[in-house]
């Protein structure tokens, strides 16, 4: 019986595969209009379409089929509409040069939308001049990889997202690169997708924004010079690891928010060169594991309602403040870090230093409700006052205190 239903099956799918046929656009080809294609196309069907430029004005794919374009294949939307709207199961798009889609305040037009549709692969196109690059809506089980996106936004008004998706799930966005958008990544509503190996930068907002969203990962990105380079907000069971958040600079900008955030890991990431390396508010059992803080203002500053979350074995150098804490109580844990500015030894050569750590120092204390004070940074009386704070504390957290604090960074 097995080997009669194997077969059988075989003769199937062989006999599938046969009847799949190509259809060629071009000039001189049977089909000369990429519409007209897609609408003879079959189920299973290859549309290729060589290098050219071709109207598509909300061309609308609604059967499972493979759309490749020829190395120079431009699908223009002439600034009116979507682009391509995909709207069926198993749908592939590989290959093209995008642009213009249109632009409106009242609807969110992309060069490629994708809805209620699983499935899907977006792989390999190249997308400029879109209010929208690539959205996303009410899809799942879809792999966007390989697509350059690049805008002029300069304010948030003028673009959309550079790969927005909305109530989706198992969705692998993975090395792509996105600039001159609002947000470059943005997920609401999304679960269980990942967001691996993408390069997102000189976006107008976020390098990457989470909004309502659950056991995701993001891994081995790279957010660089956004207006901040990532926001995780009201999400769960989030996992980010070893990302670089890299000169993410203005007055309220940071490597990384994390803001009501639960049962997360922020795991052998970098951040250098930001205004703050991470800025956590109302954020409960996260851990922070293996990450380096290079040369930022603030290292980490907490704001309220944060509870029960390790720092464990990181590296703390020369930034201008380590950590600032806005609370005289502290929940957190801080041991086994390494410090740039810890100044204890070590006589029994363990490897731990002998005297505790205070982290939070006075003056960080006094340039939160002070912005102004910031030009005394490298002056002495900042280091008498945070002297005599260390020696008596009096508005710093008595008991944030890494008590083994690391005498070799941690590689």
């Amino acid at each position: 019986m097995f080997p009669r239903i194997y077969f059988l099956t075989l003769f199937v799918f062989l006999a599938s595969q046969a009847l799949a046929k190509t259809l060629t656009v071009c000039e001189q080809c049977e089909f000369t209009d990429l519409s007209t294609a897609i609408d003879q196309a079959q189920k299973g069907d290859t549309v290729f379409v060589k290098a050219g430029k071709y109207t598509s004005k909300a061309i609308s794919i609604t059967k499972p089929i493979v759309l490749l374009g020829e190395k120079g294949a431009i699908l223009d939307g002439m600034s009116d509409s979507y682009v391509l709207r995909l709207l069926a199961d198993s749908i592939t798009v590989s290959g093209f040069e995008i642009r213009n889609s249109g632009r409106s305040f009242t609807k969110d037009y992309a060069a490629i939308y994708t809805f209620g549709i699983s499935n899907f692969q977006i792989l390999n196109n190249q997308i400029s001049g879109s209010f929208f690059a690539i959205l996303i809506e009410k899809s799942k089980k879809g792999l966007i990889r390989g697509n350059k996106v690049v805008g002029t936004a300069t304010h948030e008004d003028q673009a959309g997202n550079g790969i927005h998706m909305w109530h989706a799930q198992e969705i692998r966005v993975e090395d792509n690169e996105v600039s001159g958008m609002r947000d470059g990544i943005y997920l609401e509503f999304v679960d269980q997708s990942q967001i691996i190996d993408n390069y997102t930068h000189q976006n107008v907002r976020y390098g990457l924004h989470f909004m309502f969203s659950n056991h995701d990962e993001y891994v081995n990105n790279v957010f660089q010079n956004n207006g901040a380079g990532v926001a995780v907000m009201f999400s769960k069971w989030i996992r980010m690891e070893k990302n670089k958040f890299i000169d993410n600079w203005g007055t309220a900008s940071y490597g990384l928010l994390l803001k009501e955030i639960y049962d997360g890991e922020v795991l052998n990431n970098t951040f250098q060169e930001n205004t703050m390396g991470i800025y956590v508010d109302g954020s409960t059992r996260v851990n922070y594991i293996g990450n380096t803080f290079k040369q930022n203002g603030w290292a980490i500053k907490i704001s309220g309602g944060c509870y029960a979350n390790d720092f464990i074995q990181n590296n703390f150098l020369g930034n201008s403040f380590d950590l600032s804490y806005n609370s005289k109580m502290n929940d957190n844990s801080f041991d086994g870090n390494f410090w740039s500015s810890y100044s204890g030894y070590d006589l029994d050569k363990d490897g731990t230093g002998d005297l505790p750590f205070r982290p939070v120092k006075l003056f960080s204390y006094i340039v939160n409700r002070t912005p102004e004070t910031i030009v005394l940074l490298r002056s002495l009386f900042v280091d008498l006052i945070n002297f005599s704070e260390k020696v008596s504390p009096a508005f710093t957290p008595d008991e944030l205190v890494d008590h083994s604090p690391s005498m070799k960074q941690f590689q």
